[in-house]
């Protein structure tokens, strides 16, 4: 058995290991274009930053430490630049010409590129791209010169926004620039408005809705005319899949312009595998096909993939898309379908957000985090979650993520059996919780809008508002307009409150608002809890507050 590898980071290596582990005869040749094999490409940002301060702990392999381990011939410095289908052989490029190696099974793991727009000034020395480690090398050399003081970002998304903290780090004042109205566009915009926030408060300037048209030696030009000063320019805007050999070799590709594989990873050529950032895949909640350029997936591909190619039967059910980054000393993630994938696909979409400590209130260090769930309303069913806060976010997203893997209601959520010792968690925790909420909603037992849902009919003059939040936090910030009865008072001024109207009600985060929704259903009114209270209207950034 003769199996060609093309890539030889994430799926590539992990594809190229796995067929070994299943077959000591097979003849395995990795072909890399760049000069490194089996690096930690998502730890690039982090040796920049300083966070790990040895570069040689991002290169997990090298080829001859590939070959002595694995007994695989990994060939770096070596582009294949065709594929012969017909004859089974690929022709390699390298320092010593050409010349085309035979194969019995191809696995294809080349990735993706990052997209760098075609504007004025993109080849400027100062415009940099982080994706390989070359890439790494050369801002980090760049910044040892110590000549940069200042550093544009183009582009909000994970990439951009590790980058972001690294550059700060390391002294230079820091402009995000996102042509999306909130940075991280992959989560829904009101967790990218406290991202913004925190980077903010961090340091980190932070311009949304505008593109950059132009870059100089001084900086770089808005699209609305804005200069903003910069040494070093970083474009993280985006990623396309490497498609050029696939296309050149007649693979279908698929709906959302990636490499078309079946459950198998096998592509329209039944010798020819694919695994990571150039494929795409089913996502499992929605059943539609994406690209997921994750590294996770990527490496779980590449041990399939390789399987299948040696013989070994094995399915890929496809990706849930979970991520996580850090912003300072916060943490976002997210698993499944935003609220707004999930309306776009053609759910029946409810939504639960809760503002909780990430651990007992009454142990020292609890942390505040936002958790959001999305559920069908039919089938009570998990849809997605996002989370933001300073601990315990991965926990609940990570267990949010098994949950989705296996179709989990809110019911089954509910129920979890989570480990519970106030350092870590409450007895109830947050993810039951956000359980709780939802299925409250979907009984009828405390009804739910979203913040948008209120705005909707707020600015329509048809909501009446009910804030149930003390009179020194209602006087403190509130929604113009609204109506504040303290809930403990609530009982007592019933008679305030209009009988022919249905009434949005309030607090801080939820739960007096929950009672308070109670107290008013048992004597008859039209009343809904607004899902995250006032700190999810704040954070719904389109109301117009009064502040004292």
């Amino acid at each position: 058995m003769k199996l060609i590898v093309i890539g030889g980071v994430a799926a590539g290596a992990t594809a190229a290991a796995r067929a070994r582990r299943i077959s000591e005869d097979a003849d395995i040749t990795l072909f890399e274009r760049g000069p490194y094999v089996s690096y930690a490409n998502c730890g690039l940002p982090y040796f920049i930053s300083g966070d790990i301060p040895d570069r040689s702990e991002l290169l997990l392999q090298t080829p001859e430490g590939f070959n002595a381990r694995y007994g695989v011939k990994a060939r770096v410095n070596t582009e294949i630049v065709a594929i012969d289908r017909s004859q089974k052989r690929v022709l390699a490029r390298g320092s010593q010409g050409e010349e085309w190696v035979p194969y019995d099974k191809l696995i294809l793991a080349q990735g993706g590129q990052p997209l760098m727009p075609p504007i004025p000034g993109m080849d400027a020395p100062h415009v940099y791209k982080l994706w390989t480690v070359p890439d790494m090398d050369r801002i980090h050399d760049a910044l040892e010169q110590g000549r940069s003081k200042t550093a544009v970002v183009v582009g909000g998304g994970f990439i951009g926004l590790e980058m972001a903290e690294a550059f700060q780090k390391r002294g230079l004042a820091t402009t995000v620039i996102e042509l999306q109205p909130s940075v991280m566009a992959v989560m829904d915009p009101e967790f990218g408005r406290r991202i913004a926030s925190e980077l903010q408060e961090n340091g980190v300037s932070v311009i949304t809705g505008v593109g950059v048209q132009a870059i100089n030696e001084h900086g770089v030009e808005l699209s609305d005319g804005r200069q903003v000063p910069a040494d070093l320019v970083l474009f993280s805007v985006g990623v396309r899949p490497e498609l050029t050999l696939a296309k050149q070799a007649g693979l279908s590709l698929g709906p959302s312009g990636g490499l078309l594989v079946d459950e198998h990873l096998q592509t329209s050529d039944p010798d020819i595998y694919a695994a990571g950032d150039m494929v795409e895949v089913q996502q499992r909640v929605s059943g539609r096909r994406i690209r997921v350029p994750l590294a996770g997936p990527a490496n779980r591909q590449g041990r399939i993939a390789a399987s299948n190619a040696l013989g070994q039967a094995m399915r890929y059910s496809g990706a849930i898309g979970t991520s996580v980054v850090k912003i300072f000393e916060a943490t976002a993630a997210m698993t499944g379908l935003t609220e707004k994938a999930a309306r776009d696909t053609g759910f029946e979409v409810g939504v639960a957000i809760l503002h909780k400590d990430h651990h007992a209130g009454y142990y020292p260090g609890a942390e505040e985090m936002a958790l959001k769930l999305v559920y069908d309303r039919k089938t009570a069913r998990l849809l997605g979650a996002q989370a933001f806060g300073r601990a315990g976010v991965d926990k609940r997203i990570d267990v949010l993520a098994t949950a989705l893997h296996g179709q989990f209601t809110l019911s089954d959520l509910a129920e979890l059996d989570l480990a519970y010792a106030p350092p870590y968690s409450s007895a109830n925790d947050p993810v039951n919780l956000a359980a709780f909420i939802g299925l409250n909603d979907l009984s009828g037992f405390s009804p739910l809008v979203t913040p948008a849902e209120l705005k909707v009919e707020f600015d329509a003059g048809e909501a009446y508002v009910l804030d149930v939040r003390t009179a020194a936090e209602f006087a403190k910030s509130h929604l113009k307009t609204a109506q504040n009865i303290p809930l403990d008072d609530l009982r007592d001024r019933l008679d305030a409150l209009p009988n022919d109207r249905r009434i949005l009600v309030h607090c801080r985060s939820g739960f007096r608002a929950h009672l308070a929704v109670r107290i008013l259903k048992a004597r008859g009114f039209d009343v809904s809890n607004v899902t995250g209270g006032y700190v999810s209207i704040r954070d719904d950034g389109g109301f117009e507050l009064e502040e004292a």
